[in-house]
């Protein structure tokens, strides 16, 4: 079985990923060291996660769950700093338009 799931932090940010096992106890590979910043020693003293599998199949090719993998953190924003922690794919705020500018 593959999977792909989200994982949410105690401050709410989240990291979405892949495992092509389905592993009970893998917890993704998302930077440890930019994790440990958002909190401080003792928050990291006690700490739970959450981890919700969000996708899974008998059948899907490791392309098919990579592709979903994109969907699914562009979708949910999870590589917006403000978000989560996915640093990829590269997020790229949408550009807005002052339509006063428009004339």
């Amino acid at each position: 079985m593959k999977v792909i799931y989200k994982i949410t932090y105690p401050n709410g940010k989240i990291y979405i990923g892949k495992d092509l096992t389905n592993t009970l106890n893998y917890f993704g590979s998302a930077n440890s060291a930019l994790i440990e910043k958002d909190f401080t020693a003792e928050q990291l003293r006690d700490f739970t996660i959450r981890k919700e599998i969000f996708f899974e199949s008998d059948s899907a090719t490791d392309q098919e769950i990579n592709t979903k993998e994109v969907e699914l953190i562009r979708k949910h924003d999870s590589n917006n700093p403000m978000i989560g922690y996915n640093q990829w794919p590269k997020y790229r705020p949408i550009a807005t338009v002052d339509i006063s500018k428009c004339r």
